[in-house]
């Protein structure tokens, strides 16, 4: 239920973090518990105080079921409670350890609420990291914004409490183990999607992309980060006669085989013996961040591409909608039904099409177009044409980076956050 590596300290304060998913630890948490630890020395050896390190993971729908393993071997938190607890600590802390008088509650991943809950039932401060917009602030005591355009989203009542830190994403060290340096060729990452109704489309629509790419230039190579609520089966899956959008596309998956690389996993052959290289790690920014360009369905994976300001070309084809049948949950059910499957595609297709602007979460974001969204009867063969044009044009994968990075914030975001949690300390 919990991992406990010290006794608690008489005068000891507690900075409790909550967080859910892999990338929220990897990526904001692991770097803020880095800059506290070392300010920890220092304040020990001449300010006379202390605290302790907890970790509170909360349930998160994309989370892998690893998260508590990942953050008990960075031997970093006197205690970690697992998501399937959260409830049960909210109702009844002392169950789990004793808790300090004073404290502090960070927001670093999941639902802002539950770090506001937690730090009312310890009376404790609450701090939140603001990526995108503060979400209560009337309940939390002090804010750390991504950028100034989440401060202004703040009612001004509240502004007094928000301090513009940068972006905790901008802070990835990349390992040199894996890295593209120096590379000779290409690289772009491919990402189909994570649930049954993307993967039946995207994965042989996105086969026959990189099929039709590597036909006319051989200098590029293609990664899929696996996503943690998948394996390599549903690949050959959704590739084959079992899935009835299939039949539309002629590339098939040859072999898929394990490969021994410090980078990746497995690897794809076509069936136009085109190479297609998978990583079961989750998350690989660090893989991604050294790709030119990513071609990518909707959803929230292009919030996270928009995080590492990866270039990426969305893609949505509708041409498929009538087979709803094939997706899951209670839009399978009525696709079955003909008629109701014929009337939900005329409605999706000349009203939700074309009254949603954006797709993409940098676009929605900024409210204006940042990376290009192609949206409707689309083909591999055009798709794989555009992004050869960008991958030629480089000046315009810079121009798309760049928007993305500006709408983004500054480095050392970490450190900043890491002193506020500091001073809030010294303030109890």
């Amino acid at each position: 239920m919990y991992s406990a590596l010290t006794a608690m300290k008489k005068q000891t304060v507690a900075v409790v973090i909550i967080s859910n998913g892999p990338g929220e630890l990897t990526t904001w948490v692991n770097p803020v518990v880095d800059e506290l630890n070392k300010i920890k020395k220092s304040l020990y050896d001449y300010d006379k105080q202390d605290f302790i390190l907890r970790l509170v993971l909360v349930p998160c729908p994309n989370s892998t079921g690893k998260e508590f393993l990942v953050a008990n071997s960075w031997n970093k938190f006197e205690l970690i409670t697992k998501s399937k607890s959260f409830w049960k600590l909210l109702i009844k802390p002392h169950s789990f350890a004793n808790w300090p008088k004073k404290g502090v509650v960070i927001f670093l991943g999941g639902d802002q609420l539950w770090s506001i809950l937690l730090a009312k039932r310890l009376g404790y401060l609450n701090i939140t990291y603001a990526e995108w917009v503060s979400r209560w602030p009337q309940w939390t005591n002090e804010i750390a914004a991504m950028n100034v355009k989440v401060k202004e989203f703040i009612p001004k009542r509240y502004k007094y409490k928000c301090k513009v830190i940068g972006d905790l994403m901008a802070d990835i060290k990349l390992n040199s183990e894996i890295s593209f340096k120096n590379k000779e060729k290409h690289y772009i990452a491919l990402l189909p999607g994570s649930k049954k109704a993307k993967l039946s489309i995207g994965i042989p629509f996105f086969l026959e992309v990189a099929d039709h790419i590597a036909e006319e230039n051989q200098n590029i190579n293609f990664i899929i980060p696996i996503a943690p609520t998948t394996d390599k089966s549903e690949y050959l899956f959704f590739q084959s006669n079992k899935n009835p959008i299939a039949k539309y596309y002629s590339s098939k998956i040859k072999t898929i085989k394990n490969f021994k690389d410090s980078r990746f996993d497995y690897v794809i052959e076509t069936s136009k013996n085109t190479k297609i290289y998978l990583i079961k790690k989750h998350p690989c920014y660090e893989i991604l961040k050294e790709c030119d360009l990513a071609i990518t369905t909707v959803g929230a994976n292009t919030a996270e591409l928009a995080a590492i300001s990866l270039p990426m070309l969305v893609v949505l084809p509708t041409q498929h909608l009538n087979m709803m049948n094939a997706w899951d949950g209670i839009f399978g059910v009525v696709g079955k039904i003909s008629f109701i499957n014929r009337f939900l595609t005329f409605i999706i297709k000349n009203f939700y099409f074309k009254k949603k602007k954006f797709f993409a979460w940098p676009n929605i974001k900024a409210k204006r177009m940042i990376v290009p969204e192609r949206i409707g009867n689309i083909s591999p063969r055009k798709i794989a044409k555009e992004v050869l044009f960008l991958i030629k044009n480089r000046d315009q994968l810079k121009s798309i980076r760049d928007k993305l990075h500006k709408e983004r914030g500054d480095k050392g975001a970490a450190k900043k956050l890491a002193s506020i949690i500091v001073n809030s300390i010294k303030r109890l």
